[in-house]
């Protein structure tokens, strides 16, 4: 069952109060072929001042992870963080210059963006570590991790040396429903830290109060899973990506869909929201990067300058560029306005 949509009047994200007609754009800024030795398969942008500002960084299956700086129209290498032994999935950059690492071999890694020492090695179970996100704030004290097959989110400590200080579980499947259809792929925190948002194999979507670790409530539309969440800048919009080829729009504080955003071919790898609360951006197994006009509510561009899956997409802090990468091995720059 589809849940309820909310009337037009009713949207917690208004149609921009700017929005005069003219659209958002991407404008191809660089395309950095050969980034890594293999899949490039996530991408994050340091804060400003964080390594110096404007540090861009990649994961791939080559089990590295490089930072970046953007040199007029392309990219020059800074760093190759190593330890790794096995492909990274995620990565996650705090305002503090932190970086977080999660892997194929279980391992999440926090690493320091100006003297590049690592800081915490975290050692997880096996299949327990996917996408992961600091707490917000200027000074964050733990990572949330999706926990894949533990069917729930988990709180690791950073400044205690990795403890599990508390593990989100999202409620027992139903008896028809695939035993490992509660596998968590994918996390988000909203900008306020008052909430934790995760998506599971199942089409899972769930909602938690961050203070307490308790259940608020789960959100209905996808049946398949979901790779990738994020929160509205207003904190009440929650955006999943799904291999259904959609990305939903949902209202957290009413647990209604409010929009069901269709065009991408394949599955929908990635999602990130504009800081300014103007676009979204989507990336997919179709080889595309989107554009979304959250004005409008509809796809106004479409980008095809990758040659193959593309598995992560992000947006700059101040929101003036766009970076995705690739199962070709690249990584692409966009300039947004």
């Amino acid at each position: 069952r589809q849940p309820e949509r909310k009337e037009q009047a009713d949207r917690s994200v208004p149609r921009c109060a700017w929005w005069n007609g003219a659209m958002v754009k991407l404008s191809p800024l660089a395309h950095h072929a050969n980034a890594h030795a293999d899949s490039v398969w996530s991408v994050a942008w340091a804060a400003e001042g964080a390594g110096g500002g404007d540090l861009l960084l990649t994961g791939s299956v080559d089990e590295n992870v490089k930072s970046w700086r953007a040199t007029g129209d392309g990219l020059e290498m800074v760093h190759s963080y190593q330890g790794h032994t096995l492909g990274v999935v995620a990565l996650a950059v705090s305002p503090t210059g932190l970086v977080a690492s999660s892997a194929l071999d279980s391992m999440i890694r926090v690493w320091d963006c100006t003297t590049h020492e690592t800081k915490v090695v975290i050692e997880c179970p096996p299949a327990e570590n996917w996408e992961l996100v600091f707490q917000p704030g200027d000074n964050p004290e733990h990572i949330a991790v999706a926990g894949g097959t533990s069917g729930g989110v988990k709180l690791y400590s950073i400044v205690d040396g990795g403890t599990l200080l508390s593990t989100m579980s999202l409620p027992s499947a139903a008896a028809d429903r695939p035993k490992n259809g509660r596998f968590v792929q994918s996390v988000a925190y909203s900008p306020d830290g008052r909430r934790v948002a995760c998506g599971a194999m199942d089409g899972t979507v769930a909602v938690f109060d961050a203070g307490t670790g308790g259940l608020l409530h789960t959100l209905e539309g996808h049946a398949m899973p979901v790779r990738s969440l994020c929160f509205g800048v207003d904190g009440k919009t929650l955006f999943t990506a799904c291999d259904d080829g959609h990305i939903h729009m949902y209202d957290v504080e009413h647990k209604s869909l409010m929009e069901a955003l269709p065009g991408h071919k394949s599955w929908v790898l990635g999602v990130a929201a504009a800081p300014s609360g103007a676009a979204l951006v989507s990336c997919s197994s179709d080889s595309t990067v989107k554009l979304w006009d959250l004005g409008q509510r509809t796809c106004v561009q479409t980008m095809t300058d990758q040659a193959d899956a593309v598995w992560g997409v992000c947006f700059r802090p101040d929101g003036a560029r766009v970076a995705s990468v690739s199962d070709d091995k690249s990584v692409n720059l966009y300039d947004f306005v």
